[in-house]
């Protein structure tokens, strides 16, 4: 079976891909074309796909009798790929739970806590040589220990979250999710997503991408929140409608944002750039090499359990 890794991995994870199967990857690090989408489904029996390969009802539509039979995606999330489309072809779906979670869940501690800080307005002022010592009244910023921080979704990661929240910086945790959850630390389940974003001083997006949770938050969410409350997505993009945030960024509606995702990923608004009070990741979540390896050994057990004819462990 030929398998087609659609990005460049770190050494480990492409020598046990050569290793083990017929597999040819890809060197370029951009998303698949329509052409590179459409061969993906005729020239190889297995694919792992990631991020921004958009598989979708359409591309499946235009190859009716594929050869693929497995998109092992690399990444937890997997809404760039239609799964009803593609399972209705003959695909099975996996991704790749878990082997995220931690390192996630750092990042979205990293915006929280830069933001609040001003670490990188900070940072920027010393680089530029612009700063004149330290003051009584120099850059004052949100403190964050004892502080309430609001989780919209409950999954692996925000739980991960949560808990550091909660046992790292003595937080009052409360959260959003399709029903309570049982923690083994406080917290309070607020089913109502603008009661819980005007009851908090930070708000951190854990949800999955997809139709259900595009522009979740909204002008509507965005004006509930405290002008002195920040933003954490480390979720999808377009969990947040772009334009609402900046708009409520403009008008002071919110004292700033963390954000490693973007609506239109990779381009970033110029305005969010020019903005101060708002700490921009190029989609660092995931980014150390040893998880990075795990998520790619994660996706290659899946094809091996599928070539040999096992049940695959990480099903969509």
């Amino acid at each position: 079976m030929k398998l087609w890794i659609t990005r460049p991995m770190t050494s480990e994870v492409e020598a046990r891909a050569h290793a083990d199967f017929d597999a040819e990857i890809r060197t370029s690090t951009l998303p698949l074309n329509s052409g590179e989408l459409r061969r993906a489904l005729t020239d190889f029996d297995l694919v792992v796909p990631t991020l921004g390969d958009q598989f979708s009802a359409q591309v499946l539509a235009d190859v009716p009798i594929p050869r693929c039979k497995l998109l092992a995606n690399f990444g937890v999330g997997y809404n760039h790929i239609d799964v009803r489309a593609a399972q209705a072809a003959g695909l099975q779906v996996t991704n790749t739970p878990g082997a995220v979670t931690d390192a996630t869940a750092d990042i979205a501690m990293t915006l929280l806590l830069s933001t609040a800080r001003r670490a990188g307005e900070g940072e920027r002022l010393v680089r530029a040589g612009n700063w004149e010592g330290w003051h009584p009244t120099q850059m004052l910023g949100h403190h964050v220990t004892g502080k309430r921080v609001g989780i919209v979704g409950m999954g692996r990661i925000g739980q991960a979250i949560a808990g550091r929240c909660h046992f790292g910086f003595g937080m009052q945790v409360a959260y959003l999710a399709r029903g309570a959850k049982q923690l083994d630390f406080d917290a309070e389940y607020v089913p109502d997503l603008l009661t819980l974003a005007a009851a908090v001083d930070f708000l951190v997006l854990a949800v999955p991408g997809g139709a259900e949770t595009r522009h979740l938050i909204d002008a509507r969410v965005l004006g509930a929140m405290k002008s002195s409350a920040i933003l954490v997505n480390i979720a999808r993009g377009e969990v947040v409608d772009e334009a609402a945030l900046i708009a409520g960024l403009q008008a002071g509606e919110i004292a700033g944002a963390g954000l490693d995702v973007y609506e239109f990923e990779p381009t970033v608004p110029h305005v969010l750039c020019d903005m101060e009070n708002v700490t921009l990741f190029p989609h660092l979540g995931t980014a150390t090499e040893e998880v990075r390896a795990s998520m790619g050994h994660m996706a290659l057990d899946n094809v091996a359990a599928f070539v040999a004819g096992r049940a695959v462990p990480n099903p969509v």
